[in-house]
């Protein structure tokens, strides 16, 4: 009788945490696709330094903007999300925080969106709220990492 309930209970617990992780991913999938398509909405928008609203943005005012509307708060700065929020992630997927730095060593100081199909959307300061590719040759030496929310 015991063993039967032990097997029950493990059964029970197992089946709890599958649903559970079914629903978190669920949930991340929901406010990733949320936040990207605020962005997408956004483009275009000129840069502000320290916007956060569509009258104008700055790299991470646009992040935290758009994953606000998805209601996922985040820090004001690039440097305070990557040092607070998220896990590291070496493989991106769609919404994941991508971070860049003017050197290696130096802390990051810019912030994209990873959307997919090797494209990120980000607020440049010389266009405004834009996609561009990963692998743009401005950004790539300066990349730091990523970080899924």
């Amino acid at each position: 009788m015991l063993k039967k309930f032990i097997s029950a209970l493990v059964i029970t617990i197992g089946l709890s945490s599958v649903f559970a992780t079914t629903g978190d991913k669920a949930e991340a999938a929901y406010y990733h696709t949320k936040a990207i398509s605020v962005a997408k909405a956004n483009i275009g928008v000129p840069y502000r330094w320290g916007g956060m609203s569509s009258s104008g943005f700055d790299c991470s005012g646009l992040v935290k903007y758009s994953f606000g509307k998805a209601g996922k708060v985040l820090p004001r700065t690039a440097t305070e999300m990557y040092y607070t929020k998220g896990y590291r992630v070496s493989s991106l997927q769609a919404g994941d925080l991508m971070f860049f730095a003017p050197n290696k060593a130096s802390k990051p100081t810019h912030v994209a969106m990873y959307i997919g199909a090797g494209k990120m959307i980000m607020a440049s300061s010389s266009k405004g709220v834009i996609i561009t590719n990963t692998n743009n040759s401005y950004w790539t030496p300066k990349y730091i990492g990523a970080k899924r929310i």
